[in-house]
């Protein structure tokens, strides 16, 4: 088995399946995309292990507390790997985390999007160990996220060659 894969297995964490988007939604675009040494990951947001949408949703300082769009953005971390290793055949691949761009659904006055992105690079880092999971980041809230999700996140990673 894979070192990363045995990685998330002793960490007791399962991949999603892909997302299952809401009724009438069409993304014309992939999920990962690999351009030479990078793949390019689309935005995403929380999912649970069957694809769904993971709840809650809402903005973050109303809604959505703070403990909870940190788990959000792990959630999110997990629902990255699941495509980059369906895109990538092997979490293996990856040779370093290049970086990461978090946005908050942000409640009015909400202020602490670091802390909610968090959870993201705490789970990267864990995963992969920190001279691969290091990475480069942004943590901006935005006013409104699709489906309502409180917290969306795209990256680059460098990958070998298969």
């Amino acid at each position: 088995m894979a070192r990363i894969e045995e990685r998330l297995r002793a960490l007791g964490l399962e991949l999603p399946a892909p997302l299952k988007l809401p009724p009438g939604a069409a993304l014309p675009f992939p999920w990962v995309r690999v351009v030479g040494t990078r793949a390019l990951v689309s935005g995403h947001g929380p999912t649970r292990a069957d694809g769904s949408l993971a709840q809650p949703l809402g903005k973050v300082g109303s809604e959505v507390s703070l403990e909870q769009a940190y788990a959000a953005a792990r959630l999110t971390g997990l629902a990255i790997l699941g495509s980059l290793k369906r895109e990538l055949g092997s979490l293996d691949r990856i040779v370093a985390w290049v970086r990461v761009f978090g946005m908050v659904n942000s409640a009015p006055g909400f202020g602490r999007q670091p802390d909610v992105i968090n959870g993201f690079s705490d789970l990267i880092l864990e995963v992969f160990g920190h001279e691969i999971g290091a990475h480069a980041r942004s943590a901006v809230g935005m006013a409104e996220l699709p489906f309502g999700i409180p917290v969306e996140i795209e990256g680059e990673v460098e990958v070998a060659a298969p």
